[in-house]
C-alpha cells in the first residue's frame, strides 16, 4: 500500500490503482479495509467520483464495525473533500466534523489541522469567503505551532484568492507555489500552473496564460486527471475567444469542453465556456445554437453558489434578449446584481466587498449597452450606478473588538516606527521590511474575517436626485468601451451626452497633475511661468473636453461631479469653469445621495490633530484652533493614533495636519503619520460613528485606487463609506507652509456658516494669486460627499 501511495502521489495513478487492485485479494480484515480507502483515494485523484465514493463509504462502514477511530476519521475526511468538490457542501461539512472530533479523541493535532483546511475548501467552494479564510487561517496557525510545512495547501488558497477575485495576492502566492512546488507534489504544481493562468486570463495577459494552461494541460494529462485537463483546455479556449477569435469551430470546442466539466463535476468552468460559446454564436448569427447554449446555462440561476447562479442570470439574460424580451432581459440582469449585491454585504470587510465587484462586470456592462443604445439618459444612469462603487452603497461591517485587530494594527504600528527610525539612520532593514510585510498580512487576514450583513442602498430614480440636487446640477462620467459618456442632472431632468475618446481625457489629467506637482516642488529661485503656462493649457483642454460640451445644462449651478474612476485624480479645482464655484466630487449619485440626506448622530467637540516631522503643522492647528469652537487639540506625543481615533469617533468636525501616503499597491494601508506611527483606512474601520466633516491637509489623501466597476479604496472612499457626510483633502503632494492660508480661511468661511464645498471654492479663489505654488496647492484640494 505505500506504495501505491507513492505513485499516486507523484502523478502515476493508473499505475497506483493496478497496485491497489493487484494486492487486495490477499488482504484481510483492516489491511483490506486500508486498502480500499487507498483505492478510494486513487479513484478520486482519477475523477472517477462514484467508484470513490463507495470506497470511502466501505471503509466509513468497516472502521465502525471494528471501533477503528483513525480509520474512520481517514476516510470521513477524504470523502469530506471529495463532497465539497462534487457540490454535496452540507454532507461535507458533516464528515470534517467528525473526523475533527475523531482526531482530538485520539490527539492528533496535526490532523485536526488538516481537517479545518478542508472544511476551509468546503467554505471556499460554497463561496463563503469569511469562513473559509478564518479555517485556512486557524490551520496555518497550527501549522507553525506544529513547525509542519504544508507548501501544496497553497493551491487550496489560491482558489480562493482568485475567486473574490484578490488577484495581485494570488498572483504572488501562485508564484511563490510554483518555486516551491516539485518533485514529490508534482500535482500540487500542475494545480498551480493551472490557476495562474486562471489569473493571467482575469489580468488580460492572453499570452501568459495560454503558456500556463498549455503546460498546466500536459501536466494534467500524464497524471490522468481527467477533470482538471478539462479545465485547463477551458482556459485555452477562453484566451482565445477574449483574443478576438470568432469561429465556429471554436463554438464548437467551447460547447464540448463545457459537456465535459459539466459531466465531471465543474459546473462554474462549464457555465462559463457554455456562455462563451453562445456569445460567439450570437456574433455569427447562429442564434438558435446561442439561444440552446444559453437555455442550458441559465437553469444555473436556480441553484448553488451564488456566482454560480450570477452567471446563470447572466445566460438567461442573453437568452431572454437573442428572443426578443428586452424587459425580460433587464429583469434577469437587474436580479443578477442584486443577488450579487446579497452576496457581496454578507462579506463584511471592505476589500473582499470592492474587490467581489468584478464578478458583476459582464451584467453590468450588458445593460450599459443596451442602455446606451437607447438613448434614454435616465436608463444609462440607472445602469451606471447599478455597478458604479458598489461597496460604498452598503452599510459597513465593523471587525468585532476581540478579534485580535487592535493588536495587530498596534504591532505594525510600532514595526513601521522601528523601519523608519532604521532607514532615516541608514541602519540595514531588511528584516524589518519582512516583519512590516508580515503584520500587513495579519491585519488583512483579520479584516477579511469581518462577518457581513446589513443594507444596501438601491439606486436613486432621476426623480429623488432631481429633488435633492434642488438648484445644483449632477454630472457622472461613464466610461462606456473607451468612449467617455456624460448623464447631466438639472432643472428637473435627465440628458445623455457623447464627449468622445477617454484616453485624450486621461492623457491631459497626466499632463495636468504633473505641472501641478511641479509647480509646488521646484525650487523658488526656478522660474515657474512656463509649467504655471502648461498647467493652465491642460486646464483648459480638460475644460473644452469635459465641461464646455454640458455648458447649456450646467449653466452657473454648483456642481456635484461622480467622475468615472479613471478620471479620479483630476484636480477638478483647476479647470476655469471650477474656478470660485461650489464643486463637489463623489464616486456615485448613489453615494452622494446617501450623503446629502444622512444625519449623524455626534457630540459637540471637534478634534485637530498634528503628525511629526511637519513644523508647519502645528502652527496651522493653533491658526486653526480659534475657528473651530469646542475643541481637542492633539499636537506632539499626544496626537497618537489611538487619541486621535478616538477623538475622531464621532466627532462634528476632524481635521488632521500630517504626512500622508497613498499605497497604490494596497490602498487600505495608505496613512496620516502621527506620533506613534501611521493612523490608516483600517484604524478608520474600527470607529463607530464617523466624523461628520473631516479635513485632511495631507499629501494625496484625496486619492483612491480604482478596481473594476468604479471600486474605489482609500481615505475617501473609507471615510464616505462609513457614513462621513463630507471629506476635503488634496489629489496631489501639498506643501504644509504653503497650505496653511488656505487652510485657516477655509475654517473661517465654515465659521461663517458656508458649506464645505462653497467655503473650499471661496478660498481657493482668494489665494489663487499667491505665487504659483500656493496656486497649485490650492488647485489640488477637492472636496468629496455632500
Amino acid at each position: 500500500m505505500s506504495l501505491a501511495f507513492v505513485l499516486s502521489n507523484t502523478g502515476r495513478h493508473a499505475q497506483a490503482l493496478r497496485t491497489v487492485n493487484a494486492a487486495l485479494p490477499e488482504l484481510r480484515g483492516g489491511d483490506a479495509d486500508i486498502a480500499r480507502m487507498q483505492r478510494g483515494l486513487v479513484l478520486h485523484y482519477l475523477c472517477r467520483y462514484d467508484e470513490a465514493r463507495r470506497e470511502y463509504n466501505w471503509a466509513i462502514d468497516a472502521a465502525r464495525r471494528s471501533g477503528d477511530k483513525l480509520g474512520e476519521a481517514r476516510a470521513r475526511n477524504n470523502r469530506g473533500l471529495l463532497r465539497a468538490y462534487t457540490g454535496g457542501l452540507r454532507a461535507a461539512d458533516e464528515d470534517f466534523d467528525r473526523a475533527a472530533v475523531l482526531y482530538r479523541e485520539l490527539d492528533l493535532e496535526l490532523a485536526v489541522a488538516d481537517v479545518r483546511w478542508n472544511a476551509g475548501i468546503s467554505a471556499s467552494r460554497a463561496g463563503d469567503v469569511p469562513r473559509a479564510l478564518t479555517m485556512f487561517a486557524e490551520a496555518e496557525h497550527e501549522y507553525r505551532r506544529l513547525e509542519v510545512p504544508r507548501p501544496a495547501l497553497l493551491i487550496n488558497r489560491l482558489e480562493l484568492l482568485v475567486s473574490v477575485p484578490l488577484l495581485e495576492e494570488a498572483r504572488a502566492a501562485a508564484d511563490r507555489a510554483l518555486e516551491e512546488l516539485g518533485g514529490d507534489l508534482v500535482l500540487a504544481r500542475s494545480e498551480a500552473l493551472f490557476y495562474r493562468a486562471r489569473i493571467a486570463l482575469l489580468e488580460g495577459d492572453l499570452e501568459r496564460a495560454v503558456e500556463m494552461a498549455v503546460a498546466a494541460r500536459k501536466g494534467f494529462r500524464r497524471e490522468k486527471r481527467e477533470v482538471w485537463e478539462a479545465g485547463a483546455r477551458h482556459l485555452e479556449l477562453r484566451a482565445a475567444y477574449l483574443s478576438g477569435q470568432r469561429t465556429r469551430a471554436l463554438v464548437t470546442a467551447l460547447t464540448r469542453v463545457a459537456s465535459r466539466l459539466d459531466a465531471l463535476g465543474w459546473p462554474m468552468a462549464g457555465l462559463e465556456a457554455r456562455v462563451d460559446a453562445a456569445l460567439i454564436a450570437r456574433e455569427l448569427g447562429d442564434r438558435a445554437r446561442a439561444v440552446a447554449e444559453l437555455t442550458t446555462a441559465g437553469a444555473a440561476r436556480r441553484g448553488g453558489p451564488a456566482a454560480h447562479r450570477v452567471q446563470g442570470w447572466y445566460a438567461e439574460a442573453l437568452r431572454r434578449g437573442l428572443l426578443g424580451n428586452a424587459r425580460g432581459a433587464q429583469i434577469a440582469l437587474r436580479r443578477g446584481l442584486v443577488l450579487l449585491d446579497e452576496y457581496r454585504v454578507s462579506l463584511g470587510a471592505l476589500e473582499l466587498r470592492a474587490l467581489s465587484g468584478a464578478q458583476g462586470k459582464a451584467l453590468a456592462l450588458e445593460g450599459l449597452r443596451t442602455a446606451v443604445a437607447g438613448g434614454q439618459a435616465g436608463r444609462v444612469l440607472s445602469w451606471a450606478e447599478a455597478w458604479r462603487a458598489g461597496a460604498l452603497r452598503m452599510t459597513p461591517a465593523r471587525p468585532p473588538e476581540d478579534s485580535g485587530l487592535a493588536d495587530a494594527l498596534a504591532e505594525l504600528r510600532a514595526v513601521t516606527a522601528d523601519l523608519e527610525a532604521a532607514s532615516t539612520a541608514g541602519r540595514p532593514a531588511a528584516a524589518l521590511r519582512q516583519r512590516q510585510v508580515r503584520g500587513e498580512q495579519r491585519v488583512r487576514e483579520l479584516t477579511r474575517q469581518t462577518s457581513g450583513g446589513g443594507a444596501v442602498f438601491k439606486p436613486p430614480a432621476v426623480g429623488d436626485l432631481a429633488r435633492a440636487l434642488g438648484s445644483s446640477a449632477l454630472v457622472e462620467y461613464i466610461d462606456h468601451d473607451g468612449a467617455l459618456l456624460a448623464v447631466v442632472v438639472a432643472g428637473g431632468r435627465a440628458s445623455l451626452h457623447r464627449l468622445g475618446p477617454l484616453d485624450g481625457a486621461l492623457r491631459e489629467v497626466r499632463l495636468l497633475r504633473f505641472a501641478l506637482h511641479r509647480l509646488v516642488t521646484l525650487p523658488e529661485h526656478l522660474d515657474r511661468t512656463a509649467v504655471r503656462a502648461g498647467a493652465e493649457h491642460a486646464a483648459g483642454l480638460l475644460q473644452i473636453r469635459l465641461l464646455d460640451p454640458l455648458r447649456r445644462r450646467l449653466d452657473d449651478r454648483p456642481l456635484v461631479i461622480a467622475p468615472t474612476g479613471r478620471l479620479g485624480g483630476l484636480p477638478w479645482s483647476a479647470l476655469p469653469a471650477c474656478r470660485g464655484r461650489s464643486v463637489t466630487v463623489v464616486p456615485s449619485a448613489t453615494v452622494w445621495l446617501r450623503a446629502a440626506t444622512s444625519t449623524l448622530v455626534s457630540h459637540d467637540r471637534a478634534v485637530l490633530a498634528a503628525g511629526p516631522r511637519l513644523p508647519a503643522a502645528p502652527t496651522e492647528i493653533s491658526a486653526i484652533s480659534p475657528l473651530a469652537g469646542s475643541a481637542s487639540v492633539l499636537v506632539g506625543a499626544e496626537a497618537t493614533v489611538d487619541a486621535v481615533a478616538s477623538a475622531m469617533d464621532g466627532a462634528p468636525l476632524a481635521h488632521v495636519a500630517a504626512h500622508g501616503s497613498f499605497r497604490a499597491d494596497n490602498p487600505l494601508f495608505s496613512a496620516l503619520e502621527l506620533a506613534d506611527g501611521p493612523l490608516t483606512v483600517y484604524d478608520l474601520e474600527r470607529l463607530r460613528t464617523p466624523p461628520a466633516r473631516v479635513v485632511l491637509s495631507a499629501c494625496d489623501t484625496g486619492l483612491s485606487a480604482v478596481r473594476p466597476g468604479d471600486e474605489l479604496m482609500g481615505f475617501t472612499a473609507a471615510l464616505l463609506g462609513l457614513g462621513t457626510r463630507t471629506l476635503v483633502a488634496p489629489v496631489v503632494p501639498v506643501p504644509a507652509e504653503i497650505t496653511t492660508p488656505l487652510m485657516v480661511d477655509l475654517h473661517r468661511r465654515l465659521g461663517k456658516g458656508d458649506s464645505p464645498a462653497v467655503a473650499l471654492a471661496g478660498a481657493q479663489e482668494a489665494h489663487r494669486e499667491n505665487g504659483d505654488a500656493a496656486f497649485a496647492a490650492g488647485a489640488g484640494f477637492l472636496c468629496f460627499g455632500a
